[in-house]
């Protein structure tokens, strides 16, 4: 029976009394029993502890933080977290709306905001069969959460036909809020930025939606003109607009001749490519930029890799090529703005400051201080695309140039997987591609017949509203149609010298200027021309094959602040009635810590809109304030020196 008998835990066994030792200090058999039972007990193997196991406790640890961590961020002081910034940064200045509504200010003139480019939201609301369940979904300036499966079909929406053709103000609205702004003062002019600018008025109406909405504004605030905000490319749209608003129909909005000074105080422009982008022409070429240029001198192989170019390269061709908004970015102005083969109004610039401000305030003798301009080397910024390093640094007598325009052009060996992926390279033949790199180098005049050469269907297109030139006799008839009215070259400023013009932007940011190329592999569905990134050179701002000056990153300082440095300036036949024209640059000073995140004096093509100097410049003209009570021009930058260079008669 004793064998039978249920086993008691160790455990609970070691809370018994221990049983007496027999008189020679042996313990009973029992006793002898429950030690064997447990030293069997300790030779027991214990369980392993599995990687699995291990994996399992991370995760939960980790999912316990965070929402122990999310609970104390919801339960603490909305102060909270400016209270630990300022103990590690030092108190914050108050938003510019907080610190003017102290001093004072309040909402006066409506504000009309103009966005840029590719920042307003597109939603799917007729698609293809590729798109079921997207409708409503934004295919661009949302989640893509249901856009990234399929690529491919979100390609074929975003483009255009070749033939026919993040919200960035939240900062600069909440601080016009804090001043006494509200929804009836204040109106976002959002246009189909993939359209010519005409056409977004036949298709949408855009154009006569923005003339009833400013005129409702000033009817309703007792008569108070407008201040116009447009960014970036908003700043071209809204020239655009001003010529519209006072044409006759059926082309223009039929406002008449004075519209412009009944309804617009003031025109700031933020970031505004008046002279078009220099970046522009590699997006045409090539589907590159810079930041595409260091990929490739870090990695060398990865656009070339068959998997990653086909998805990458071309389908952002696909999509520049159809675009509109894209091809208004094409430098205005020709070799009179931008340089020529031997000259350009840059010359001279170096990128390294520090050597700048050496040159500047230690060399104090004039023959020294004429020797050591002298050695230091300049790049031609003149000439935008030069195939090869030696060719972009030699004389122009040295150069043997060979025409491309009377290339014979011819399709390639046919490649049926490349269909899906077609550029216009597949109807220029090798021919046609060795021609343009025979050509040698483009300046601004040439770059335009090249896009002409390289890409007919898409340059056919644009020239029709679009134009790239300078107006000898503005009173031409040719004038008056629409697709001279976006370029400031080549139109006039309405007739309001009451109105006021500014030209807000960033400098202190190296900014695309000229670039190096070379010819890529000749695999057909790769793109035949592509920057050279091996190609460097400090002295001359050269880095990954890519020329640099200064601007805000994007827009260089010559196409932002020409026009109002010196085409503008004054009574010009740009500017007949005499519009005042004011300068106000930013110089771009990175964050100082991790906790101001892209910081509040940052001056970079889109973070200038959380700028808060800018911010407080824009809500004193809201408030009232003229050119001249706020300080008339502001320059950091050698715009006036630049502009002087450059022979434009006015």
């Amino acid at each position: 029976m004793s064998l039978l008998r249920r086993r008691k835990h160790p455990f609970n066994e070691s809370f018994r009394k221990p049983e007496k030792e027999h008189e020679n200090g042996d313990f009973s058999y029992e006793s002898k029993r429950k030690k064997i039972a447990y030293e069997h007990e300790e030779e027991r193997p214990l369980s392993k502890w599995s990687c699995f196991d291990t994996w399992c406790w991370l995760i939960g640890c980790v999912c316990v933080t965070w929402w122990f961590i999310l609970f104390l961020y919801n339960a603490m002081p909305a102060s909270f977290p400016k209270y630990v910034t300022e103990v590690i940064t030092g108190p914050l200045p108050d938003p510019p709306g907080v610190k003017l509504r102290k001093l004072g200010l309040t909402a006066k003139h409506p504000v009309v905001f103009v966005p840029a480019a590719v920042t307003g939201g597109l939603e799917l609301w007729e698609g293809r069969k590729c798109a079921q369940g997207l409708f409503r979904k934004r295919l661009w300036g949302g989640t893509y959460g249901d856009v990234y499966k399929r690529p491919q079909c979100w390609v074929e929406h975003m483009s255009l036909d070749n033939e026919t053709g993040c919200f960035v103000w939240t900062t600069l609205v909440s601080n016009l809020a804090r001043i006494g702004y509200e929804e009836k003062t204040m109106f976002m002019a959002a246009y189909h930025w993939r359209l010519s600018f005409q056409n977004t008025q036949v298709r949408d109406q855009t154009l006569s939606r923005i003339k009833n909405n400013i005129e409702l504004m000033v009817a309703t605030t007792g008569g108070q003109k407008v201040v116009i905000i447009p960014h970036s490319t908003g700043a071209l749209f809204f020239l655009h607009f001003m010529k519209w608003v006072e044409a006759p129909p059926p082309m223009g909005g039929g406002g008449g001749p004075y519209w412009c000074s009944k309804h617009i105080k003031a025109v700031v422009n933020i970031a505004a490519p008046f002279l078009g982008v220099p970046k522009a022409i590699p997006l045409f070429l090539s589907a590159e930029s810079k930041d595409i240029s260091l990929v490739r001198a870090i990695a060398p192989g990865f656009f070339e890799n068959d998997i990653f170019q086909p998805q990458i390269l071309q389908h952002v061709m696909r999509l520049s090529h159809s675009w509109d908004s894209t091809v208004s970015m094409i430098p205005r102005g020709g070799d009179t703005i931008w340089g020529g083969l031997d000259w350009s109004p840059e010359e001279g610039y170096s990128c390294d400051q520090k050597r700048e401000m050496k040159n500047s305030t230690l060399v104090t003798n004039p023959a020294r201080a004429k020797s050591a301009i002298s050695l230091t080397r300049s790049a031609n910024f003149g000439r935008i695309v030069s195939f090869g390093k030696d060719v972009a640094e030699a004389p122009s007598n040295d150069i043997d140039r060979i025409d491309f325009k009377g290339a014979v052009k011819g399709h390639r060996a046919e490649n049926r997987t490349c269909r899906d992926l077609w550029t216009e390279y597949h109807g220029m033949g090798f021919e046609g591609i060795k021609a343009v790199a025979d050509y040698k180098t483009y300046t601004a005049e040439s770059i335009v017949e090249l896009l002409h050469f390289v890409a007919p269907k898409m340059m056919t297109r644009s020239t029709a509203h679009f134009s790239y030139g300078i107006a000898d006799n503005m009173d031409d008839p040719k004038y008056k149609h629409y697709k001279y009215w976006s370029n400031p070259l080549e139109t006039t400023l309405p007739n309001a010298p009451e109105m006021e013009i500014f030209s807000f932007y960033g400098t202190g940011l190296l900014t695309e200027r000229a670039y190096i190329y070379k010819l890529s592999p000749t695999a057909e569905c790769h793109i035949p021309f592509q920057i050279d990134s091996s190609t460097n050179d400090e002295e001359t701002c050269l880095k990954g094959g890519v020329y640099s000056v200064d601007g805000d990153g994007t827009v260089p300082v010559l196409s932002a602040g020409f026009m109002c440095a010196k085409a503008w300036h004054g009574k010009t036949k740009f500017n007949p009635s005499g519009i005042r024209t004011y300068l106000r640059e930013y110089r771009h000073s990175p964050p100082t810590t991790l906790l101001e995140g892209r910081g509040t004096l940052s001056c970079a093509h889109v973070d200038i809109m959380r700028n808060f100097a800018l911010i407080e410049d824009v809500i004193r003209i809201a408030a009232g304030a003229s050119g001249e009570e706020l300080g008339g021009n502001r320059v950091h930058s050698n715009i006036f020196k630049w502009s002087e260079k450059i022979n434009l008669q006015l």
